[in-house]
C-alpha cells in the first residue's frame, strides 16, 4: 500500500507521457479477467465521465443494439452528486444489476444489450488503486483517471469505445482544458491497445434533459426511446451512438448514421430492445415505478436564467434520500427534481421553474436549495453548445 501510494503521489506530481499511461492500463487490465466472445456481432460501448440527469446509458445500449452490435455495459452507482446507471435501473422492479460473468455474456448475446455491475474478477488492480487514490488526494490526476476508466472499459472485450467526456458546474471536469486533456488521453490509450476509439466533449453547466433522480430519470429514457423526450437527451444521444456505428464500418459517415438511429427511435424499436433487455434482467418495464408527491417551485421574479449550479441539483437528490451519503445508504428512488427552465430562457415572477418529487417535509428544504441555484438576471444569456468537440 505504501509503495502504491507513493506511485500515485509521484503521476500526481509529475504526470505521464502516453507511453506510460498506456502502460499502466494494460497492467490493470490484465491484473483481472477481461472477457472474450465468439465471432460475429461487433463488441461496443459507451463510458460517460458523469454528470446531473446523464441518463444516455438506459437509451443508447438498446439503441446500438438494434443496429446488430452487441453492448455489454458495465456501470457503477452514484459518485458523489451525479447519479449511477445502476441506481436508476433499479428503480424499474425485479430488475436486477448483480449478474455472473456468465449470464451477462448470455443475455448480451442474446439480447443486443445488458446493462450490470462489476464483477470482482474484472480489473482488481483499480479497485485497490482507487481506494489508495482515494484517502491520498490523487484522484483528480488525469493520467490516473484513464487509466482507471480505460482499464475498466477494455475489459469488456471491446471493437469500439465512444467516450462522453463532461464540463462544466456539474461534472468532474470543470473548464473544456482538462475535459480536452481527459479526452485526448482516453482515445490515444484505446487506440494504442487495438480499439477504436473516439471522445465527444459535452456541456455540463445546466442539467441533461428535464429529470433528475432515479424513477424520473428512467421514465424520461423511455419518453425518448419511444421518439420523444427532451431534445438534448435526444441529440446526445444520437450523437454518441452515430460515433459508434461509425466506428465499426457499419455506415461510411456520421450522417447515414444519424439517419438510420433517428428510425430505430421513432420506430419503437429501441424501445421494445430495452424492453427484452429489462424482462432479461428480471425486470418488468410496465410495473409502476412510484413518484414521490409533486410540489413546484416558482421564480421569486422576472427575468432571464443567467446560469444553473447544476452540482447543487445532484447534492440536493442526495439530501433528499435519491443518492448515497455513504456506502450502504438505502435509495429511495421515488424521490427527483424536473427542471422547467434552461438557460438563457426568460422567466416571469411566479412562474414554475422546477418540479420537486419528494414528501412535504423534504420537498421545502429542497426548494429553498433550488431557488438558490437557479440565478435570474437581466439580460440574454447564451447557453453554451452541447457538443462542444469531437476528439478522434
Amino acid at each position: 500500500d505504501y509503495q502504491m501510494s507513493a506511485f500515485a503521489m509521484a503521476v500526481y506530481l509529475r504526470g505521464m507521457t502516453t507511453e506510460e499511461t498506456v502502460a499502466l492500463t494494460h497492467c490493470m487490465l490484465y491484473s483481472g479477467d477481461v472477457l472474450t466472445w465468439a465471432p460475429g456481432r461487433s463488441i461496443v460501448d459507451k463510458h460517460s465521465t458523469g454528470g446531473i440527469g446523464d441518463k444516455v446509458s438506459l437509451i443508447l445500449a438498446p439503441l446500438l443494439a438494434c443496429c446488430d452490435v452487441r453492448v455489454p455495459m458495465i456501470s457503477g452507482r452514484g459518485l458523489g452528486p451525479t447519479g449511477g446507471t445502476l441506481d436508476k435501473l433499479e428503480s424499474i422492479p425485479g430488475f436486477r444489476t448483480d449478474l455472473s460473468t456468465g449470464e451477462f455474456q448470455r443475455i448480451c448475446d442474446d439480447v443486443g444489450c445488458v446493462i450490470s455491475g462489476a464483477t470482482v474478477d474484472l480489473v482488481p488492480a483499480d479497485r485497490k488503486l482507487y481506494a489508495l487514490r482515494d484517502v491520498t488526494a490523487t484522484v483528480s490526476c488525469i493520467p490516473l483517471i484513464t487509466a482507471s476508466i480505460m482499464s475498466k472499459k477494455l475489459a469488456e472485450g471491446l471493437d469500439a469505445l465512444v467516450l462522453d467526456v463532461k464540463y462544466g458546474s456539474g461534472a468532474f471536469m470543470e473548464n473544456l482544458a482538462d475535459a480536452r486533456r481527459l479526452a485526448q488521453g482516453m482515445v490515444a490509450v484505446g487506440r494504442h491497445l487495438d480499439v477504436t476509439t473516439s471522445a465527444l466533449i459535452t456541456d455540463m453547466d445546466q442539467p441533461l434533459g428535464r429529470m433528475i433522480g432515479n424513477a424520473t430519470e428512467v421514465n424520461e429514457s423511455i419518453d425518448v426511446l419511444q421518439g420523444g423526450g427532451p431534445a438534448d437527451v435526444r441529440e446526445l444521444t444520437l450523437a454518441l451512438a452515430a460515433e459508434v456505428v461509425l466506428s465499426v464500418g457499419m455506415v461510411e459517415s456520421l450522417e447515414t448514421a444519424m439517419q438510420a438511429l433517428k428510425d430505430r427511435l421513432d420506430s419503437g424499436r429501441a424501445f421494445e430492445k430495452f424492453a427484452q433487455m429489462v424482462a432479461a434482467q428480471g425486470g418488468d418495464v410496465s410495473a409502476d415505478r412510484r413518484l414521490a408527491p409533486i410540489s413546484e417551485v416558482a421564480a421569486p421574479r422576472s427575468g432571464v436564467v443567467q446560469s444553473i449550479i447544476t452540482q447543487a441539483l445532484g447534492f440536493t437528490i442526495i439530501a433528499m434520500g435519491g443518492g448515497r451519503k455513504v456506502q450502504g445508504d438505502t435509495i429511495d428512488h421515488s424521490v427527483g427534481i424536473e427542471i422547467l427552465v434552461r438557460v438563457g430562457d426568460r422567466v416571469e415572477q411566479g412562474q414554475p421553474m422546477a418540479r420537486i418529487f419528494a414528501q412535504p417535509h423534504v420537498a421545502q428544504d429542497a426548494r429553498m436549495v433550488i431557488q438558490e441555484t437557479i440565478d435570474i438576471g437581466e439580460g440574454p444569456v447564451e447557453p453554451r453548445n452541447l457538443i462542444e468537440e469531437r476528439i478522434t
